[in-house]
């Protein structure tokens, strides 16, 4: 990752008092990319023209809420998705707020997401947890349009992959990739998988759940090297685990 405070504060500090200079100027820098959290040069022309700079996580949900949005209509699925979203990211209180002020930013499609994206291309591991979430949050409905597949396209030319890359990505959670059966069929099958009893408090199983989703969530286990077959493996498992918990709420009547 790039501090561009450090790295102009060392050249500033250099250029008026050698290497004293630089080392104040570099110090001096380093508070100044802490306290305004700078990312990169692109993220500092952004903090001095006056936009606004969205966090990793803000520029997530905004991305997933302009696909969500994509075809006019949100649906009960991408809600979902987006919850599933932020469980897997053990996200707090204030950082789920953001989350949903994010994704409803991104519904109304008035950001402009070019500078936020190519920002992230000095970070690959989380352009393609990006890119994993869109393609998740793409198919929560069923389908993917073809204005879902250019918007997805488009990002990741910002974010610096091919559309070969982009489309490779999309193998894996694709609905023929998903079980055409369902192992949680039953309740009984459901506190089996979470590891739950009928008599658990639903605080245990909401942290047996997020424990579960956490372990198998898919961009953990493509960022240990895993492969693609592996990656569908725990695409299905995420699934299985979410279909679980949502058959224990709905039976147990607790949100």
């Amino acid at each position: 990752m790039l501090w561009p405070g450090t790295l102009i504060g060392t050249g500033v500090g250099f250029a008026i008092a050698s290497i004293p200079g630089a080392m104040l100027g570099a110090l001096l820098g380093q508070v100044l990319d802490r306290h305004l959290h700078l990312q990169s040069l692109a993220h500092l022309r952004e903090k001095l023209g006056g936009r606004s700079v969205l966090r990793n996580d803000e520029l997530l949900f905004v991305l997933l809420g302009r696909l969500a949005k994509c075809d006019g209509r949100v649906v009960e699925g991408h809600i979902q998705q987006a919850r599933a979203e932020m469980r897997a990211l053990e996200m707090s209180e204030s950082a789920q707020r953001r989350a949903i002020a994010a994704f409803n930013r991104g519904k109304s499609g008035s950001d402009r997401l070019r500078g936020h994206l190519r920002r992230l291309r000095s970070q690959p591991y989380a352009a393609e947890g990006v890119l994993r979430a869109c393609w998740r949050m793409v198919w929560a409905d069923g389908h993917a349009g073809n204005r879902e597949r250019e918007l997805l396209f488009q990002w990741g030319n910002w974010l610096g992959w091919s559309e070969r890359q982009v489309r490779a990505l999309a193998a894996d959670y694709e609905p023929q990739h998903r079980p055409l059966v369902s192992s949680v069929t039953t309740y009984q099958d459901a506190l089996r998988l979470l590891g739950v009893t009928a008599t658990s408090e639903p605080a245990q199983i909401k942290r047996a759940y997020r424990r579960l989703l956490s372990r198998h969530h898919p961009d953990k286990i493509a960022g240990s090297g895993a492969t693609a077959s592996q990656v569908r493996e725990a695409t299905d498992k995420t699934r299985e685990l979410h279909n679980a918990y949502t058959l224990i709420r709905q039976r147990r009547d607790f949100r």
